[in-house]
């Protein structure tokens, strides 16, 4: 990796090219682009990218812990990585899936080797809404049902069905919603009710999954889908049963376990390439985008020959199976196993979280630290325990001004997500700990 060069400054703040920038953008672009591209309480117009740092238009260096939403999983512009693309634009550019290409092949036989069980045969598109949507229309044609069942506070992205999917109200826009896709409660356990024990509030979490069924179904599904930990949900883990208790009461109604790994999956969790693995349960279907092609647009479906043979009407995707963005795809894959990134992801995440908690001792505002892997969260709460947005916000602009780049989530905005990546160091880790505990203080 190429030596960082530029000057870090005291306080990173937008400056006047970023404000001619955004001006400009503003002319073109949708209004609720720019509303979402605030880091705390200003915009990041980025200019450059190497390995764990982005550099602004003024020249500003920032220490990136969210990796563009999970997505830049080894680096920014990873040299290896970046060769194997150029590489393949120098060979084939595109075909389209009317073509049979070997990268294609190779990355689907990739996908197999490293996915559990025999979940072996892929589907490709450009991203986790389009993932979601093929799983979802895979489960309906090999069950012969409609239904669908879904968590609360899921996200499954911004397509009509991923909306209909995802259990947030902000993210679900277009007044045309799938009334197939129910509801059931997430089994977040910072946020069970008053008084109520863990294994009570997860019996409680398994039950409704039966009531609904039993309730709001013909009895027969055809799919229940979820994220291991919810991504713009907040970080939020699934207790280690949950899925194993609810994978036969899924089963008993016909439906099939996808499981939504497009933040999750690469080895983010430190556990695998597949955050699965931790719960021990075979999902039937699985989807992944994001961090496998270290931000080239890849969506994938996997699942078992048997039912994705029940797929037997014309469906193509323009763009799936891109041979570039297999060839990037498999590139990164390949350098996560051959750089021991999963390991790297427990070794530096163990480190992470570590500070993460002791921090908590010391900010009453921390409610709950809680995330696997590279994938940390801090949820921050007022002095009744209620989320708190504003303090949440005050400190993603504090730590942006002091050079380091967290996400933001949680159903009230007040979910501090820290995702970097999989390349970081003990160095890194301990410098961005640093910044966090400035940040806290400035806000505190």
């Amino acid at each position: 990796m190429a030596e960082v060069t530029a000057t870090r400054s005291e306080e990173r703040r937008a400056g006047e090219a970023t404000k001619r920038l955004r001006a400009r953008q503003d002319e073109v672009l949708y209004p609720i682009v720019g509303k979402l591209q605030l880091y705390g309480d200003e915009p990041l117009a980025v200019d450059r990218a190497e390995g764990m740092y982005v550099y602004d238009v003024e020249g500003n260096e920032y220490l990136d812990f969210f990796g563009g939403i999970l997505t830049v999983s080894v680096g920014h512009c990873n040299e290896e990585v970046t060769e194997a693309t150029v590489r393949q634009l120098r060979t084939a550019q595109h075909t389209s899936t009317l073509f049979i290409n070997e990268i294609t092949v190779a990355f689907a036989e990739k996908i197999r080797d490293v996915t559990p069980g025999n979940l072996s045969v892929s589907f490709f598109t450009s991203s986790g809404s389009e993932a979601n949507e093929k799983a979802i229309m895979t489960a309906r044609m090999y069950t012969g049902c409609t239904d669908v069942i879904a968590l609360r506070h899921g996200y499954s992205g911004g397509t009509q069905t991923a909306m209909s999917l995802t259990g947030q109200s902000p993210w679900r826009s277009g007044l045309v919603y799938d009334g197939y896709v129910k509801h059931v409660r997430n089994p977040n356990m910072y946020r069970r009710p008053p008084g109520m024990t863990e294994a009570a509030y997860l019996d409680l979490c398994v039950s409704e999954v039966e009531d609904v069924i039993g309730a709001s179904t013909e009895g027969r599904i055809a799919a229940f889908i979820a994220e291991p930990i919810q991504g713009v949900g907040g970080f939020v883990v699934a207790p280690q049963d949950y899925f194993r208790r609810i994978k036969p009461i899924i089963e008993e109604a016909g439906g099939l376990l996808i499981i939504d790994e497009v933040q999750t999956g690469w080895g983010r969790t430190g556990t695998g390439m597949c955050a699965i693995q931790h719960w021990g349960v075979q999902p039937d279907i699985m989807t992944f985008a994001k961090g496998v092609a270290n931000g080239y647009p890849v969506g994938i479906t996997t699942t078992t020959p048997e039912i994705a043979a029940a797929v037997d009407h014309p469906t193509l995707s323009t763009y799936g199976g891109n041979p570039v963005a297999m060839a990037t795809a498999l590139a990164t894959v390949e350098y996560i196993e051959r750089n021991g990134l999963i390991e790297n992801a427990a070794r530096q995440g163990h480190t992470l979280r570590r500070h993460l908690d002791r921090l908590k001792e010391r900010f009453p505002s921390i409610g709950e630290v809680r995330g696997m892997g590279l994938m940390q969260a801090i949820e921050f709460v007022d002095d009744a325990g209620k989320p708190d947005a504003a303090r949440a916000s005050a400190f993603v602009s504090a730590a942006r001004r002091h050079g380091l780049i967290l996400g933001k989530g949680g159903m009230g905005g007040n979910v501090i997500r820290i995702a970097p990546p999989l390349i970081v160091t003990a160095e890194q880790v301990e410098e961005a700990a640093r910044v966090i505990e400035q940040a806290l203080t400035e806000v505190a």
